[in-house]
């Protein structure tokens, strides 16, 4: 391990050796924030970029309804058209953005995003909307990195690992608590389900800009945009094949098409991370074993995760009929206890037992929810069976996604912490789309309910085999080995 940290380290960053030297410079014009300030601030744009990811789950149908004439696959890019951009630009802006002032990149992110919601907003079609969510997107990938550098920052190393994770563990709160509050706003109107960013937005602008204190970038190198078109290209290939599968079949020439451009987008990708000196996101990050297990953990569950929330929420509304709040509520139960598990229960456990069985009593947690629902949801609705499966569910989201992260970005040396945890959100964000592009596909328009209840349970049982396969790096690469 200590050979790989050697080959990661480079001149101490101003804003790793000393949290007051990087606030001294706003200090002196202003009153800057303490360090569980700076923490509050930038949760709030974690809070955004999270929840915006899964609020929209349920007000899908609405969406669909006002917009005549759309179906479930194109409402699915509203979704997966955000999650994609989201993962391409989260490496690509978090590299520019340490070229300069990490509060100012940061609160130009709240900006960004904030627009964009008010655009979504008055959005007339799925086009459109999906537009604006790819702009909404940018925003939230430029916020996460640099909320994180601000984090690094201001915190001394010895707290840098509490208060990255309770930034993750509140980031997941706020995307658990999505559909919940989606259910609420979309009973006024969907439009508000985006208006809601818009106030949220600005008075984090005002209190950042009071109150953040002064983060300088440094002399990085500058990232190449090919790179991140490249990932986008490919993931969205990938996704726009799998949500196309059912409709065109295995043969057909636009299913050929999509495929090969993914396979020559992203092999084109990995070759020029393997061959550029500087490159976009660096194999010797996979070198080191418990990030690399970190990463092969997230992709499955995080594919199943995205695909849960969007099926749950359809199955809800589409075919027992439920309003978007009822349906919103029916889904409490998980995200509450989100926040239980993963600040009050997965930290004594990790102490106590390691990471790697928390992180596989997680993924067993969540698999069993799904396949609560595979074995008993049928035609008759049921409050107590849609909540029986999102309770272990939310369990398992509080005790993976922090730990996961947590293990991924802590086996890194401090001048790999934001690109390692970048390249991890990358891949969480790619998975969810391709997750949610599965489910799509899956589900397809089945016109009896016999074949709509097959379907999702078909859905449910393959989400919950996605979800076990993260147990194979679990213990393979994140238990810490004998000697």
């Amino acid at each position: 391990m200590d050979g790989t940290r050697s080959e990661f380290s480079v001149a101490d960053r101003p804003e790793e050796s000393s949290p007051a030297t990087a606030a001294s410079g706003g200090a002196r014009a202003r009153k800057t924030a303490s360090p569980n300030h700076v923490l509050a601030i930038v949760c709030v744009g974690i809070c955004l970029a999270n929840l915006d990811l899964f609020i929209v789950n349920v007000g899908l149908p609405n969406i669909g309804r006002d917009m005549a004439g759309a179906s479930l696959e194109d409402l699915s890019w509203i979704l997966n058209g955000y999650a994609i951009a989201y993962a391409a630009l989260l490496i690509f802006f978090g590299r520019l953005a340490e070229r300069h002032r990490r509060d100012r990149s940061f609160l130009l992110g709240v900006a960004l995003f904030t627009a964009a919601s008010a655009a979504c907003a008055v959005s007339t079609s799925v086009e459109t909307l999906v537009a604006f969510r790819i702009v909404q997107a940018a925003g939230a990938a430029l916020m996460t990195p640099t909320s994180l550098g601000l984090l690094l920052a201001v915190f001394p190393p010895e707290k840098r690992g509490a208060a990255v994770r309770t930034w993750t563990a509140i980031g997941g709160l706020a995307a658990a608590l999505g559909p919940l509050v989606g259910g609420l706003l979309v009973q006024a109107n969907w439009r508000f389900i985006f208006l809601v960013n818009v106030p949220i937005g600005l008075v984090a602008m005002i209190v950042g800009w009071l109150r953040l204190p002064r983060v300088e970038g440094h002399d990085a190198p500058r990232p190449r945009a090919l790179d991140a078109f490249l990932v986008t290209i490919g993931v969205g290939a990938l996704v726009f094949a799998i949500v196309k599968l059912q409709d065109w079949g295995w043969r057909s020439p636009g299913i050929a098409v999509a495929s090969l451009v993914a396979t020559a987008a992203l092999a084109l990708f990995a070759q020029r991370c393997f061959a550029l000196r500087d490159p976009f996101v660096d194999p010797a990050l996979f070198r080191i074993r418990p990030f690399a297990g970190a990463v092969l953990v997230m992709a499955p569950y995080s594919a199943a995760f995205g695909g849960m929330l969007l099926s749950i929420a359809l199955w809800e509304q589409s075919a027992w009929g439920w309003s978007a709040m009822k349906a919103g509520l029916s889904i409490a139960p998980g995200p509450l206890m989100v926040p239980i598990t993963s600040l009050l229960v997965a930290g004594r456990l990790i102490a106590r037992y390691g990471a790697a069985p928390v992180v596989a009593a997680g993924i067993l947690s969540f698999a069993s929810g799904l396949l609560l629902w595979a074995t008993f949801i049928d035609a008759t609705p049921s409050v107590a069976l849609a909540a029986l499966g999102m309770i272990p569910t939310g369990i398992g989201v509080g005790l993976t996604f922090p730990t996961v992260m947590g293990v991924g970005v802590g086996a890194l040396p401090p001048s790999a912490f934001a690109t390692g945890s970048g390249v991890i959100n990358m891949i969480r964000q790619a998975a969810l789309a391709v997750g949610v592009a599965l489910f799509v596909a899956i589900v397809g328009a089945p016109s009896t309910m016999a074949e709509r209840l097959a379907a999702y349970h078909f859905g449910w049982w393959a989400m919950a085999a996605m979800t076990l396969i993260g147990l194979i790096p679990t213990l393979a690469m994140i238990r810490p080995r004998r000697g």
